[in-house]
């Protein structure tokens, strides 16, 4: 991308080395496309937006189709809908369910909620693997709840 501004080149995707759709309607053909690949990145974008439209339903169906194919931050969505109920109903182990998959996909805010859900839990121990888990994949939080947690005498 630097060599791009440098150079005055255009800016093409890096991925596909296309150029940048230059339209709204430009863009969305071309994230369609991706998602009949079906590009789990694509589906959770695509999710994304129909959610922030206001269209829940069509919005879990592109994080589910994602969460299936592997996408973590599909299934992090997907715990985050099922925690605050919005266009769904609140399901405490559907969201805890989601929250696993995102983190054993490596997803380090969901590592860190689960955290957070076994430390409610009064599960310490538990909630401090998580911490650590998510401290180690950079995710600093976790590292300041585990600094708490070893005041309190809990570590």
């Amino acid at each position: 991308l630097i060599r791009e501004v440098k150079e005055k080149l255009d800016h093409n995707c890096p991925f596909c080395r296309h150029p940048a759709p230059e339209s709204e309607e430009e863009y969305e053909r071309n994230l369609m496309k991706r998602v009949e690949a079906n590009d789990p990145t694509a589906m959770r974008q695509l999710g994304g937006i129909r959610r922030n439209e206001g269209d829940y339903d069509v919005a879990v169906e592109y994080w589910t189709k994602a969460a299936e194919l592997g996408n973590a931050d599909a299934h992090y969505d997907l715990s985050l809908l099922f925690e605050k109920g919005e266009g769904v109903v609140k399901d405490k182990k559907r969201k805890v369910h989601h929250l696993e998959q995102a983190a054993i996909a490596g997803h380090a805010f969901a590592r860190h909620n689960l955290g957070c859900e076994e430390f409610r839990n009064g599960k310490y121990e538990r909630s401090m693997k998580h911490f650590i888990i998510a401290a180690n994949l950079g995710y600093d939080k976790s590292l300041e709840s585990l600094k708490k947690s070893y005041r309190r005498g809990l570590v």
